[in-house]
């Protein structure tokens, strides 16, 4: 068997990584892994063929030259080379996590830390068991700062993560009903997400929370964490701000210490108030300047269907559906039934990994709807279905056949928001927009 120490020695004159045979890079090294439909050993042969320099390899009848390292579990491999090499460094690493705004706020911090440190944050949705090993084994010579994003939805989870990235600093966006399936209800998911608070807490790390809410104050306390950053609406938190107007986009003024700041966003809806917040609030604390951190968030752009604003000939479109969960689906609710147009038209689609809650808390959207006036409705999936005789609306299975509808029946001057869980793929609705 190969050990960690002797492929990281490879590592070293070969440092990318790939686990997608499809995707080799030339020189790289390929880590086999294993899915409930797919066995990477058995694309080992593949990747050497096509460019990579070794292949990491946990089942030795796949092992066909000197090129193919034999260890005992390919992921546990990849997860240790990761957390050896978080040792070979010096800088700092914030580790963020959350139940909604993660990617977002992600994004923010490194836009404002970019003005001052070569920063490396989480790709796309690397968030996981893979992408954050994959992560941190991005992270070259050349870097000054990393942002980590930690995803999960049991519980357990970001203590794994924590283990592997052994994170300097934190932040927890909020939590809410998101993956209540696999957290076990909402007490499950303040547990999964304060065990970055217990990791922070147990090494004498730093906290940025949100003062304002009572639920990360409350695990902040219960885990013992000692070193905190505040930020908030409250003038004694550590960073305080002010939404000035949500309408059409943020507008925030904030004081930080001796610095302040006035800043236009390019994000929509109050529920991104506090995510502007997070980045300025870490963008001091690091000693970036006020006018870059106003910069940095006047100039970011959401994309991915984060809380995007698209003009499509007549019509402006609201698309936020990456995800959904109840928290989520109700903020973009709340904040769609603020905006002062006449011609609404909200397109939703069914809410995943829910569980024994699922049924509940489709209803309680449902009773949410009724409050939006005036607006057409076009649900989406079959949870939605079973309550859509609750209002007047349109409803279809799938997003395929809602777009086919639409392409059909043309919307015009009309203000649309689009959100659904992944799995519903309203993107296709979007299109046909």
């Amino acid at each position: 068997m190969v050990s960690t120490e002797e492929i990281y020695s490879l590592y070293l004159k070969h440092p990318q990584i790939c686990t997608d045979s499809r995707a080799i890079l030339p020189g790289s090294i390929f880590i086999a892994l294993k899915g409930p439909s797919f066995n990477g050993n058995t694309f080992a042969e593949k990747a050497l063929a096509t460019g990579a320099a070794y292949a990491v390899i946990d089942e030795p009848e796949y092992k066909t030259s000197d090129r193919c390292l034999l260890v005992e579990d390919g992921l546990q491999t990849l997860q240790s080379l990761a957390n050896h090499h978080r040792h070979q460094l010096t800088i700092p690493i914030l580790a963020i996590t959350g139940s909604n705004g993660k990617t977002t706020t992600k994004e923010l911090i490194l836009a404002v830390l970019s003005k001052q440190y070569t920063t490396l944050a989480t790709k796309g949705n690397l968030n996981n068991h893979i992408g954050v090993p994959l992560t941190l084994l991005s992270i070259t010579p050349d870097i000054e700062f990393a942002v980590i994003e930690m995803g999960a939805n049991h519980r357990k989870e970001i203590e794994l993560y924590c283990r592997i990235a052994e994170p300097h600093y934190g932040l927890i966006t909020n939590v809410g009903k998101a993956h209540l399936e696999g957290f076990g209800g909402f007490e499950g998911v303040k547990q999964g997400k304060a065990e970055l608070y217990n990791w922070l807490a147990n090494h004498s790390k730093t906290a940025f929370i949100n003062g304002n809410n009572s639920h990360l104050l409350e695990m902040a306390k219960e885990n013992k964490v000692q070193y905190v950053m505040l930020y908030g609406t409250d003038e004694e938190f550590d960073c305080f701000g002010e939404l000035i107007t949500d309408t059409p986009t943020l507008e925030v003024k904030w004081k930080h210490a001796d610095h302040s700041g006035h800043v236009q966003s390019q994000l929509i809806g109050a529920y991104n108030f506090e995510n502007i917040l997070s980045a300025v609030c870490v963008g001091n604390y690091f000693g970036v300047d006020a006018d870059a951190i106003n910069e940095a968030i006047a100039s970011y752009v959401p994309d991915n269907s984060r809380s995007q604003v698209i003009k499509k000939g007549s019509n402006t479109i609201i698309l936020d559906a990456y995800n959904a969960n109840p928290t989520s689906m109700e903020a973009a609710l709340k904040n769609f039934a603020a905006i002062p147009v006449s011609h609404k038209l909200v397109c939703i689609g069914d809410m995943a990994e829910l569980g024994e809650e699922s049924s509940v808390e489709h209803e309680r959207i449902m009773q949410l709807l009724k409050k939006i006036k005036p607006a057409k409705f076009i649900l989406v999936g079959k949870n939605f279905g079973a309550f859509k005789d609750q209002i007047e609306c349109l409803y279809f299975p799938t997003s395929d056949e809602a777009a086919s509808y639409v392409k059909k029946h043309p919307v015009r001057n009309s203000t649309i928001l689009v959100k659904g869980s992944r799995s519903t793929r309203m993107e296709k609705v979007v299109e046909a927009l």
